[in-house]
């Protein structure tokens, strides 16, 4: 008889617990190797977005960051979101207020603000439609020619839409700390100590670094790539939580971090024991007030039917 784990026993007790509580559990590319393994779904924000906006479970179990809850609160508001861990922020998201969106648009009049997902309900609410890093190329599209556009808060996102659409784009100075600290040079090296390899870069990247890479996707584009690609050597530039996932989907091919220490410490709060607890006590249930969830729901469904 095999000898059971404490994985093991962790994962069916979690199991147990899901089917108990008519649960899902969704998690993000970036969390550790564990969660993905239990989770239910795995994908990027807009997939996740997708996922809580067509699911029936009447408890969904959100890994990954606050803001995502959030957006599954304001998408499903009948259903009980929880987050394991409430510490599971975003840098980037943290950086913009709702007041300064709101004095952004009384310096633009009449400008479409354009708000990437990795920020809280009170800014999505104050926006007119959302975009992830899949889509934001699509969703500035779609805007007309006459029309300004405030996009916010990630200027690197914002720097790359602007190379991929020609539209002047009024930035906000927000960036990602994890994606911030992959270097130009660091990548440069590895491009040298792997010469045939792919590089596969996020648009969070700067643009020095977005610049080295042979394409720019989001991380679900990053693992649908991998799969395609006849190369056996890959080198990733975003957070090194997607190297579980693309190690996983493609066993015979090697993964190179362009940079092995830029984790998000945020998206590696959560572990088994704490989505276990979270579906023992129901915590922690994440609710959007109506006032903002209403006008929030409205910008995050723009971006939904865009992305159909």
């Amino acid at each position: 008889m095999p000898v059971l784990t404490t994985e093991d026993r962790l994962v069916a007790q979690i199991k147990r617990l899901k089917t108990e509580r008519q649960a899902i559990i969704l998690a993000h590319n970036y969390q550790v190797g564990e969660i993905q393994d239990v989770a239910d779904f795995l994908g990027d924000s807009l997939e996740l977005s997708q996922k809580a906006a067509q699911t029936d479970a009447k408890v969904i179990v959100f890994c990954g960051v606050h803001f995502m809850a959030e957006t599954a609160a304001v998408l499903c508001p009948d259903q009980t979101v929880l987050l394991p861990d409430l510490s599971a922020g975003c840098g980037m998201s943290e950086m913009i207020t709702a007041e300064e969106v709101r004095n952004m648009k009384a310096e633009h009049p009449g400008a479409v603000v354009v708000c990437y997902v990795n920020s809280s309900a009170a800014v999505k609410a104050e926006s007119d439609i959302c975009c992830t890093s899949s889509n934001a190329v699509n969703v500035v599209r779609s805007i007309p020619e006459d029309r300004e556009i405030i996009f916010i808060p990630d200027q690197y996102l914002g720097d790359y839409v602007t190379r991929k659409t020609g539209r002047k784009l009024i930035l906000f100075n927000g960036y990602c700390p994890t994606h911030f600290r992959i270097m130009a040079s660091e990548l440069e090296a590895s491009k040298k100590a792997h010469p045939d390899a792919l590089v596969l870069a996020h648009p969070e990247c700067t643009p020095e670094v977005s610049a080295l890479a042979d394409q720019v996707l989001s991380t679900s584009g990053i693992c649908l790539e991998s799969q395609k690609t006849q190369k056996k050597e890959i080198i990733v530039a975003t957070e090194t939580g997607i190297l579980h996932r693309l190690q996983k989907e493609n066993p015979t091919k090697s993964f190179v971090p362009a940079c092995s220490w830029c984790d998000c410490a945020h998206m590696k709060v959560n572990n088994l024991e704490k989505v276990l607890w979270s579906l023992e006590e129901m915590r922690y249930p994440v609710e959007v007030p109506a006032s903002i969830r209403v006008r929030a729901k409205s910008a995050i469904d723009r971006m939904l039917e865009i992305s159909r």
